[in-house]
């Protein structure tokens, strides 16, 4: 692919009438109610019916499969009450099995919708009836957790109203959810990220950047930068694995051609329900001319605060009042790495068009990016304080020949009996002298039959017991990297991270709006549930080599993991340290996490973090429902090539 046909695709902003094609019998759409043009059908009251089927769709001019919910993209919109118990009867008209996750949604483990952890899947032809009882309100969402499906159009908002009067009062209110689609095969896609983790990135530095560089840091200065970067073999404009070469950037099913419309009435204020429900990418989300009043994040309140923007991943949600007092603005959502964007339009009436912003510049990741707080001035380009000794000579014939069938559509179910025979040579004498005392009692019976002499001696203090301090009042700043990150599964080591929750991120910096940060968030009520200190500490890092194309934590892929151990109704305290390039949102299911200071004190509740570069950034949960949970990257791909982990509360 050249780089003159990313020229003409960066252009194509997909067709102004692109999406499904064909619709499901209307029988399908009991109890449903049609909102305004543009937006999924509405469906509510305590039972629900949702059928799974593949739809024929056009988003781009060429016409693919999409995996729909009652043949719609987005799936129906859930409308639900907090306290009701409701019975939701999915029904797999697919070939293949499926799932759905209700995402932020406390439930017990069985009705989670994880192949693999918490159930078995929904086979083809089979209905499987969800049950829960709503414990919570707020704005979340469903999705498919089985193979691609949710990259092909499995995805859909729930909005759970709260059981006494709404606090948040808006005339209007609009769920807005963003998602990502490509007219590639998504296993081909993938594909060949494992051949060329860079093949969808454009941002490559040129000859204009070098020269550039050179009129800023000299000749000499230029050069060395350059040779940093190669000698790493990574590119400090990696900011995404995907690119608009190969997605069209949806906004509630619709392309930027098409043009979402949501309706509002001078004078009133507007609630803006955004749902990060894409597969693979960032958002940076702006109404040019509108201040963004953030009264609610992944469907927990939030003491409001007033931005011009914010950035979020995959997984995650922001509830937003806005007062329009022009007769159009544009609902601006560009992808992170500035190759295309999903967009919008708020008006008093249907057809009013609003200027489009342009894309922000490119911007490259720096030292802080890579290497976290250290003081990078004296440095020059020696890299200190990196530990990229892991990919000095390194050796990938372990990889030759690997057989990645075993992780084929992402049902977690085929880790089972799994033998890893396909590691066989790989050096494991970084992980000579292993004590397992920390996995005493553990429950290992999701994983019989796996072959673990690839693990023989491995050390798993870090993977569910930590290590104990005798104050645990604040987060620990002592580096722990786990002797399995010394493998060729880490490309990368970062020893001294940035605790720092005011960066707003790689090319929001200094933009010159105000930009939504962790450290702006306060719940709105504090900790609702659970005031106590925590009794132990873990600490897992999010590792990946990404010449390789693959994502793990503490260097272990999922394949080769064990689960986390959690004690039912513990307060544990959590770090998750990134020793990537790359932000991951990072998602545990089954339980809150209560982000907290650097000094430990409590800061906001999420149900999914994402953790910038060379971050180090920690919560406190309390496991308040026994069973097997999954904890993974909401990247998908960066789930299904390994950053996923079980956590088994007992």
């Amino acid at each position: 692919m050249s780089r003159q046909r990313f020229s003409r695709r960066l252009f194509v902003k997909g067709l102004a009438a692109g999406g499904i094609l064909s619709a499901m019998p209307k029988l399908l759409y009991a109890n449903t109610n049609d909102t305004r043009l543009g937006s999924a059908p509405v469906l509510s009251g305590q039972e629900i019916n949702l059928v799974i089927a593949e739809t024929p769709v056009n988003f781009t001019g060429v016409t693919r499969t999409a995996t729909t919910i009652n043949g719609s993209i987005p799936a129906p919109t859930l409308r639900l009450r907090e306290g009701d118990e409701v019975t939701i009867r999915v029904t797999n008209r697919l070939m293949v099995p499926t799932s759905i996750h209700w995402h932020g949604i406390i439930l017990p483990y069985e009705m989670d919708g994880v192949p693999g952890i918490s159930f078995r899947g929904i086979a083809p032809q089979e209905t499987f009836v969800y049950r829960f009882t709503l414990k919570q309100s707020g704005t979340y969402w469903y999705h498919s957790h089985s193979g691609f499906q949710e990259m092909t159009g499995m995805y859909g908002a729930i909005i759970v109203e709260p059981r006494q009067d709404e606090s948040i009062k808006a005339g209007q209110d609009h769920v807005i959810l963003l998602s990502d689609w490509t007219d590639e095969d998504p296993m081909s896609v993938f594909a060949k990220l494992k051949v060329q983790s860079d093949f969808y990135n454009f941002n490559q530095p040129v000859v204009g950047d070098f020269l550039k560089d050179a009129s800023t840091l000299g000749t000499t200065g230029a050069l060395e930068k350059r040779k940093m970067w190669n000698q790493m073999r990574m590119s400090p404009t990696d900011l995404a694995d995907l690119s608009a070469a190969t997605f069209t950037y949806l906004m509630n099913g619709m392309t930027p051609a098409g043009n979402w419309n949501g309706l509002f009435n001078r004078g009133e204020q507007v609630r803006l329900r955004f749902i990060n429900g894409s597969s693979n990418s960032f958002y940076d989300v702006r109404i040019p001319g509108l201040s963004l009043n953030i009264v609610q994040a992944d469907g927990q309140s939030v003491k409001p605060v007033s931005v011009d923007e914010f950035r979020f991943g995959p997984g995650e949600t922001y509830d937003v009042i806005v007062e329009p007092e022009e007769d159009a603005y544009c609902i601006f959502a560009q992808s992170m790495d500035r190759t295309g964007y999903a967009r919008g339009t708020l008006s008093v009436r249907p057809g009013i068009v609003a200027a489009v912003p342009e894309l922000d510049p490119v911007e490259w990741l720096d030292m802080t990016d890579m290497m976290g707080a250290m003081d990078h001035s004296a440095m020059g380009h020696d890299m200190k304080g990196m530990d990229h000794s892991t990919m000095k000579g390194m050796d990938h014939s372990a990889m030759k020949d690997m057989d990645h069938s075993a992780m084929k559509g992402m049902d977690h179910s085929a880790m089972k009996d799994m033998d890893h025979s396909a590691m066989k040579g790989m050096d494991h004498s970084a992980m000579k002298g292993m004590d397992h005392s920390a996995m005493k009692g553990m429950d290992h019976s999701a994983m019989k039959g796996m072959d673990h002499s690839a693990m023989k001696g491995m050390d798993h203090s870090t993977m569910g017991h930590g290590n104990r301090s005798n104050s645990l009042a604040k987060p620990s700043q002592t580096v722990r990297h786990a002797s399995t990150e010394y493998g060729p599964s880490v490309d990368m080591r970062v020893d001294t991270p940035r605790t720092n929750l005011d960066d707003p991120g790689i090319g929001l910096r200094n933009n010159g709006r105000r930009v939504l940060t962790l450290s702006d968030l306060r719940s709105a009520t504090g900790v609702l549930d659970d005031d106590r200190a925590p009794t132990r500490e873990i600490e897992l890092h999010l590792t990946g080599n990404m010449e390789r194309y693959s994502w793990s934590i503490d260097g272990l892929e999922f394949g080769q993991s064990t689960p986390i151990s959690l004690h039912h109704g513990e307060r544990v305290r959590v770090i998750l340290q990134n020793d990537t390039m790359m932000t991951h949102p990072m998602h545990l299911h089954g339980m809150w996490s209560d982000i907290e200071s650097e000094e430990g004190d409590l800061l906001v509740r999420r149900h999914t973090i994402s953790v910038q570069p060379a971050q180090r950034v920690s919560f406190l949960t309390t496991p308040h429902d026994f069973g097997r949970w999954a904890w993974h990257c909401h990247l998908l791909f960066h789930m299904d090539a390994g950053m996923f982990r079980e956590v088994v509360v007992s």
